[in-house]
C-alpha cells in the first residue's frame, strides 16, 4: 500500500508523463490527476497550494514533492520509496 498520490499535470506533459513512469515503477498503482489544462479552477488551486505555474507539481500524501526533477531527486537519495511507504 502506496501513500495517496496527487499529480496537477497537462494531456502533453513530457515530464508529467517521467514523473508518472518513475511513480508507477515504484509500485504506485494509483494517481489522481488533476489537469489544469482543461480546468482553469484547478490551475489557480494549484497556483495557491504550491506556489508554483509548471507542471507537475506532485503530492505523495500530504507532502508537496515539487515538479519531476524534484521527484527524480529524491528517487536517487533513496528518499522516494519511503515517503511512498507513508
Amino acid at each position: 500500500m502506496t501513500a495517496p498520490v496527487q499529480m496537477y499535470c497537462t494531456a502533453v506533459c513530457p515530464y508529467c508523463t517521467r514523473a508518472e513512469k518513475l511513480l508507477r515503477a515504484r509500485g504506485v498503482e494509483n494517481i489522481e490527476k488533476i489537469r489544469i489544462d482543461t480546468d482553469p479552477q484547478a490551475r489557480d488551486e494549484m497556483m495557491q497550494r504550491t506556489g508554483r505555474r509548471t507542471v507537475p507539481q506532485i503530492y505523495i500524501g500530504q507532502t508537496h514533492v515539487g515538479g519531476f526533477d524534484d521527484l527524480s531527486a529524491l528517487d536517487v537519495a533513496g528518499e522516494l520509496e519511503p515517503l511512498l511507504a507513508g
